[in-house]
C-alpha cells in the first residue's frame, strides 16, 4: 500500500506550474497565416474545394489587420513626439498650470523633465504634467 501512496506523490503535478506552457507566447503573423492556408488547402474535400477567391479574402483580412496594428503603433509614436514638441515649446516661457484642486501656478518653464516617458514642465522647482497647461504668454521678443 506505502508503494501506491509514493507512486500517487510522484506523479502528482501542480496545475498552476502549467499553466505558463499554455500561454502563448506571441500572437500570430503573416508565416503563420500560411501555414494556415497550406494547411487548408491541403485538407479539404477534393470534390468540393474552397475558391480561390476564399483564399484571397483571407490574406486580405490578415493583411488589412498587420497594416491597422503597424499604423497604431505609428500614431502612438507621433503622439509621443507631439508631446514632447509641445513641452519644448513652453521651455522659457511664463505658463499658468492649475492642478487637480484648483491651485494655480505661474512662472516660466526651466527645463522639461521626463517620467515614464511623458514630459512633464519644472516650474518654480516643481514638476507638472502637461494637461495642468491653461495658459502660456507669447514669448518676449527684442526691438
Amino acid at each position: 500500500m506505502s508503494s501506491v501512496a509514493a507512486t500517487n506523490s510522484a506523479t502528482y503535478q501542480n496545475p498552476a506550474a502549467d499553466v505558463s506552457s499554455r500561454i502563448p507566447v506571441h500572437t500570430l503573423n503573416q508565416n503563420d497565416f500560411l501555414k494556415l492556408v497550406v494547411a487548408q488547402m491541403t485538407s479539404q474535400d477534393p470534390l468540393n474545394p474552397q475558391k480561390d477567391s476564399d483564399f484571397v479574402a483571407q490574406m486580405a483580412q490578415f493583411t488589412t489587420l498587420e497594416q491597422t496594428k503597424t499604423m497604431q503603433g505609428d500614431i502612438s509614436d507621433l503622439r509621443a513626439q507631439q508631446r514632447f514638441l509641445q513641452a519644448d515649446a513652453t521651455l522659457g516661457r511664463v505658463v499658468s498650470l492649475e492642478d487637480s484642486k484648483g491651485t494655480v501656478t505661474t512662472g516660466v518653464v526651466s527645463s522639461i523633465q521626463v517620467e515614464a516617458g511623458t514630459p512633464k514642465l519644472v516650474v518654480n522647482g516643481q514638476a507638472h504634467d502637461m494637461t495642468e497647461l491653461v495658459s502660456i504668454q507669447p514669448a518676449a521678443t527684442n526691438p
